[in-house]
């Protein structure tokens, strides 16, 4: 008898599509292995914007993650309903998400939430609002290691924004956080190589800031394809997302990392408009859009050419279209699946090939 491939279900029939699906024990594999390759839980503060979902966070917080980063702040608002212990707002709030950020504090009194800023009016804007509450914020100046999307370069100009922090009686200066998602070297040491060379402003900052007295508690550095160098740092917070759930990207550039695809989209042929050419339902509102394609690698149609996509359809050429049936059912692994996940509002769980039932993606709304 022919096994079943893993990411297949028992009565497919009855799935909608598209459809999201999760399968709860390769997420806790992959909890395992981020553990594993940090030495400890209490090196790690993994990202929630790739999953969103409650089920996930409590599966971190029963391997004894405490330590949380999210995008947003209902992200922030999710991780306060699940009493994580310690959560770090990881996007500078402005404008009306500052008061928001101040009111998860009194709303989740069981979690401590901090921000990043790289900016003197939003410092002195939180640190008011702070003080006019009668509370303290914690906050991490977030560096511009090299990827120019947010940050203040390590400087003289940062040293004193994180001196700024320190003295205001409405903050508490948290420490540094340095992202570098610009650094994608396939190649693990030459990966290595400039990854070291781009922390090296951060450890020097560190040093400087401690020998002028200002207490740095904490430095958060990395996303994923750095995550196994930073990992391995003494004294360093490594914040990993999409080591939970995977996704094709990453399983064919970081190929040593050993992470299991745990998120897969159900899909089905709905037309072959023409000789050679069949149309999925899995268009921009479906799977994240914003790459060149390949969007998706599906299971058996590796011989397809994505050529085509649009709100509701995925058009494909090949050889095969007049073998393939209407309504068959295919299964997808998304390139990039952080943005793809948020485009559902529930994901199946999958456990030994059967529907288990479904986990809200909680946090895709801002």
């Amino acid at each position: 008898m022919q096994k079943r491939p893993w990411y297949k279900i028992e009565e497919e029939e009855k799935v909608a599509s598209p459809a999201l699906l999760v399968y709860p024990e390769k997420v806790e594999q992959n909890i395992r292995t981020m553990i594993e390759m940090t030495g400890g839980p209490e090196k790690l503060r993994p990202h929630v914007k790739t999953h969103k979902m409650a089920e996930i966070i409590e599966l971190q917080l029963k391997h004894g993650i405490t330590k949380f980063k999210c995008a947003t702040v209902t992200e922030a608002e999710l991780l306060g309903r699940c009493k994580a212990p310690d959560v770090l707002l990881a996007m500078q709030p402005v404008g009306p998400n500052i008061g928001r950020f101040l009111d998860l504090m009194e709303h989740y009194p069981d979690t401590a939430f901090s921000a990043l800023v790289d900016h003197d009016n939003v410092i002195d804007q939180i640190g008011t609002q702070a003080l006019e509450r009668g509370v303290k914020a914690p906050l991490y100046l977030d560096l511009n290691v090299g990827m120019d999307r947010t940050g203040i370069r390590p400087s003289e100009k940062a040293r004193s924004l994180y001196s700024m922090i320190s003295e205001h009686d409405g903050l508490i200066p948290a420490g540094l956080h340095a992202y570098d998602g610009h650094i994608r070297n396939p190649d693990i040491e030459e990966r290595r190589k400039v990854c070291d060379a781009a922390f090296e402003a951060v450890t020097q900052m560190k040093s400087e800031l401690e020998k002028e007295g200002f207490p740095v508690r904490e430095v958060i550095a990395g996303g994923s394809p750095t995550f196994p160098v930073h990992a391995k740092r003494e004294g360093v917070i490594a914040s990993p997302g999409t080591t939970l759930l995977w996704d094709a990207r990453y399983s064919e550039s970081f190929p040593d990392m050993d992470f299991q695809i745990a998120a897969v989209l159900l899909t089905r042929v709905i037309s072959k408009p023409a000789e050679g050419t069949l149309c999925l339902d899995l268009g921009h509102k479906s799977v994240a859009p914003e790459m060149d394609f390949p969007r998706v690698r599906i299971f058996g149609m590796e011989h397809t050419k994505q050529v085509g996509q649009s709100e509701e359809h995925l058009v494909l050429k090949t050889n095969d279209a007049s073998e393939t049936r209407m309504g068959e059912v295919r299964y997808a692994i998304p390139m990039h699946i952080c943005p793809t996940v948020a485009k559902y509002p529930e994901a199946l769980t999958v456990e030994h090939g059967k529907v288990t039932g479904a986990w809200r993606v909680a946090a895709r709304d801002h």
